[in-house]
């Protein structure tokens, strides 16, 4: 695997310029004298670069591991197809396990971190752990980013945003609307951004940098992991939300590899890429605003290279448990119940009456007989001990799953 994390080559790329501007807090009374004072003077506000015709120096895109990274993407894609089948119904489930390992993954970037088993919970309104409540919507704005990639638009990019703020507890009014106020980052006072080591831009710039933004992405000149790197830093850049803009920004990403026809058929997990180094990637956001796009570039290629390959693995070991319980089931005649539940536990491998009803279409009866025959297979395990409103979950895709994030945190 090309490592070009060490590569010292710089990517120019048109620096953020500033605007001097004047603060004072606008509710002074909540805040110390001290802290009044501290905040009250000239800042500087970052007038992002306008590149929707910008194009860098030609040798500047001979980047080391590259076209290693684009193949890997394109290859992982076509695995999941060979390993599973274009026609297999396992594919969708197994493509929404990878999509929502992504959102974890990205998730956890920012410090939100939970178990496969309580985001899967949270997926069927059972839990209470905020925090997976928060990563279901993170999967929803990765689904909005998908489904919307052939249509890359600000109103596409307010749906991925609407998508994953609108469960996020106490933010839900901000979801899907642009910030109408600063954003600073950094800094040790709330009452203003002077002393920030960065401050968003006006509130008043971001709709026309985010129509030039959307012209970047829609051209196709430009090697399709360069064209994303820089995409989401500059949307990192431009910050045109009160929150989420992170999250935001990486599913973006896949919308635009989408686009691109780099990935087609699942989400390889770039984020758990990222998360080996999450030092490193805000490091990179810094040298992008100072005119230099290499280290972005490279936290994206090696990230891409990285979920490739471990992305294979965990195909392959979620698989593995769907063959182990397929023998579990033989015997059963083949249109029974069962089989119709065991490829969408790869997906939602903790379950209740009421969702696999919503799923399948089928009766009370019928799913509690499957429900009992997986039980007594060996397939499930009952969780919660109670006679009614009863979860069911796989313990082995479960383990799998948790296995996966441990990995991560093992190689940071």
């Amino acid at each position: 695997m090309a490592d070009s994390q060490n590569a010292s080559t710089v990517f120019p790329f048109p620096p953020v310029e500033y605007k001097n501007l004047f603060w004072k807090p606008t509710n002074p009374r909540i805040f110390s004298n001290a802290e009044v004072r501290r905040q009250t003077g000239s800042y500087s506000s970052a007038l992002p670069a306008l590149i929707a015709n910008w194009y860098p120096q030609p040798d500047s895109l001979v980047i080391t591991g590259l076209e290693e990274a684009i193949h890997a993407l394109q290859d992982f894609d076509v695995y999941s197809l060979l390993r599973l089948g274009n026609k297999n119904p396992e594919l969708g489930p197994m493509s929404s396990v990878l999509l929502r390992t992504e959102s974890s993954s990205s998730s956890q970037i920012e410090q939100l971190t939970m178990t496969a088993r309580q985001l899967a919970l949270a997926e069927i309104d059972e839990g209470d752990k905020a925090n997976a409540q928060t990563v279901v919507g993170n999967v929803h704005a990765m689904e909005s980013a998908l489904a919307l990639a052939q249509q890359i638009s600000l109103n596409s990019i307010l749906a991925m945003h609407r998508n994953l703020m609108n469960q996020q507890i106490g933010v839900e009014d901000e979801a899907g609307k642009f910030r109408e106020g600063l954003v600073w980052i950094g800094g040790t006072d709330n009452a203003g951004p002077r002393g920030a080591s960065f401050v968003t831009p006006s509130h008043e710039l971001i709709r026309d940098a985010l129509e030039d933004l959307v012209v970047f992405i829609s051209r196709t000149d430009l090697p399709a992991i360069v064209q994303a790197a820089i995409a989401h830093a500059q949307f990192e850049t431009i910050h045109p939300f009160v929150d989420g803009n992170g999250r935001t920004g990486r599913a973006l990403v896949h919308s635009i590899l989408r686009y691109r026809r780099i990935s087609q058929y699942t989400t390889a997990p770039i984020s758990a890429g990222i998360l080996r180094d999450t030092a490193g990637y805000f490091e990179a956001l810094e040298a992008f605003r100072t005119g230099d796009a290499a280290p972005i570039i490279r936290t994206f290629i090696n990230a891409s290279i990285f979920a490739a390959s471990t992305g294979k693995d965990l195909i392959d070991s979620l698989a593995t448990q769907l063959d182990d319980s397929a023998v579990k089931l033989v015997g059963l005649r083949s249109s029974a119940a069962a089989w119709k539940i065991l490829p969408r536990l790869i997906a939602q491998p903790v379950v209740n009456a009421r969702y696999l009803k919503e799923q399948l279409g089928l009766g009370d009866a019928a799913i509690h007989r499957a429900l009992s025959v997986l039980t007594e297979r060996g397939v499930l395990v009952e969780k919660s001990g109670r006679s009614r409103n009863r979860i069911w979950q796989h313990d082995g895709v479960l383990k799998v799953l948790d296995e996966y994030a441990k990995s991560l945190r093992r190689t940071a």
